[in-house]
């Protein structure tokens, strides 16, 4: 009998990094808040994933929504690779785990199992789901937003801590209108997470980032058909390791205090502030999704009504909470401060916090990415070659060198230190829709 080690649910922990002091007069505050989970789930690697007994561990359900649209078919190795993709994510899963494929046209069909239900996943689902996916074939139009009401449909029935999709396109959501897809985002958010992929280079970027963004998840471009099945078994693996559903941070802040924004800036850039739900008086929840053994950076913006020298304040008070059944919500325990001293030390006040420094300086690049792009491809080359110019700049600052080689693809680089680049005559459909897909990823910051 196998031996089974059933990790433990991870522990949660807090870090505040700032630059607590102010000029007099001063009143706005700075903060990037690491959150850490210890002792779950292990990611990245089936050697080291959780083991868990057959029905042990987190329960979870999981939604593969495969594009099966005529586009498919042009190359045929595309649904190949889609078929080859599914197959390795589902053996993949986690014995026990719920899980469903969905056939993506103009419409969502349920490939396996059907009736509406979900499989649970042990040798023989697996098995049975394999030779379904053999009979997948393309055909139809794209229309996304059916495909994640499906799955919708799907994970909601199952009785799981983790639900979970993911979403693999090839073309435009040409067969509904973007409002229909925003308005089944907003409809799907918060109950269940989901990664993106787009295969190929005839897809939209925005629809793909937006799903990803919308859900809590992650999104990439998988140029190469033959990539797929490598991409499918890591998301899976990752999904298989979460261990906690629906965290969110909860801010707390004293009267007078106005939040500014509040954003997620490690391992990518979103600006969760207009996602924010009031949890009592002067707090508010903002929703990070699931976590297994992993942390990530926030940046936290407040603006405090301003006061004497020497005096001080808390700024804001930061926690984790999940929801409880009842509708009410359980802390875990785990809490940072951000504090407000006014001074008159020039020095002390005028320091910006390293932490805080780098983050704006992502953020920023994110930004610059995404508007250069956006003036390439409206003709404006001199403004495209400036923002363009500015992220080789910012890129090169931060040490972020993954972001670097993408922005090396689109731009010749004269000189990194002072952004001076020029625009390149060609370049390819991928690398473009690559540095644009993967514009939101960051470095840390070295503490």
């Amino acid at each position: 009998m196998a031996n089974f080690a059933k990790p433990n649910v991870p522990r949660f922990s807090v870090d505040v990094y700032q630059n607590e002091y102010l000029p007099e007069g001063g009143s706005e505050v700075n903060a990037i808040v690491t959150v850490t989970a210890t002792g779950g789930g292990t990611l990245g690697s089936a050697l080291t994933a959780p083991v868990y007994p057959p029905g042990g561990g987190p329960s979870a359900a999981v939604a593969i929504m495969v594009d099966c649209s005529g586009s498919m078919d042009y190359p045929p190795t595309k649904m190949q690779g889609a078929r080859n993709a599914t197959a390795a994510a589902i053996d993949t899963l986690r014995d026990g785990t719920r899980f469903a494929v969905i056939g993506g046209t103009h419409v969502a069909k349920e490939v396996y199992p059907g009736g509406g239900r979900l499989a649970v996943a042990d040798a023989t689902t697996r098995e049975q789901a394999k030779q379904a996916l053999r009979r997948l074939s393309a055909g139809g139009g794209t229309a996304i937003g059916t495909w994640l009401r499906l799955a919708d449909r799907l994970l909601s029935a199952a009785d799981v801590t983790i639900r979970h999709g993911i979403l693999l396109t090839d073309g435009r959501n040409e067969h509904e209108s973007a409002q229909d897809l925003r308005a089944t985002l907003d409809a799907c958010a918060g109950r269940f997470t989901c990664d993106a992929r787009g295969v190929g280079t005839d897809w939209e970027v925005k629809d793909v980032t937006g799903i990803a963004s919308a859900l809590l998840g992650t999104a990439d471009i998988v140029a190469d058909p033959a990539g797929l099945a490598a991409d499918f078994t890591r998301m899976m693996e990752t999904a298989m390791g979460k261990e906690v559903a629906d965290v969110s941070l909860r801010v707390w802040t004293p009267v007078g205090t106005t939040i500014r924004f509040v954003k997620q800036v490690a391992p990518t850039v979103e600006d969760l502030t207009g996602r924010r739900t009031e949890a009592g008086p002067r707090a508010g929840d903002y929703p990070t999704g699931s976590w297994g053994d992993e942390s990530r950076d926030y940046h936290l913006c407040v603006t405090v009504p301003p006061a004497g020298l020497g005096q001080e304040m808390l700024a804001a008070r930061v926690s984790l909470v999940v929801p409880e059944p009842d509708g009410g919500a359980r802390n875990l325990g785990a809490q940072g401060l951000v504090r407000a001293v006014w001074t008159d030390d020039m020095t002390a006040s005028t320091a910006i916090s390293p932490q805080v420094a780098h983050y704006t300086g992502q953020a920023e690049l994110a930004q610059v990415i995404q508007k250069g792009l956006d003036l390439r491809k409206a003709g404006d080359f001199d403004g495209a070659t400036a923002k363009l110019g500015r992220a080789v700049q910012l890129a090169n600052a931060s040490g972020n060198a993954d972001t670097a080689k993408l922005l090396a693809k689109v731009v010749d680089v004269v000189d990194a230190v002072t952004g001076t680049v020029r625009l390149k005559t060609r370049v390819a459909e991928a690398d473009e829709m690559t540095l644009e897909t993967r514009s939101t990823k960051t470095v840390r910051v070295k503490k």
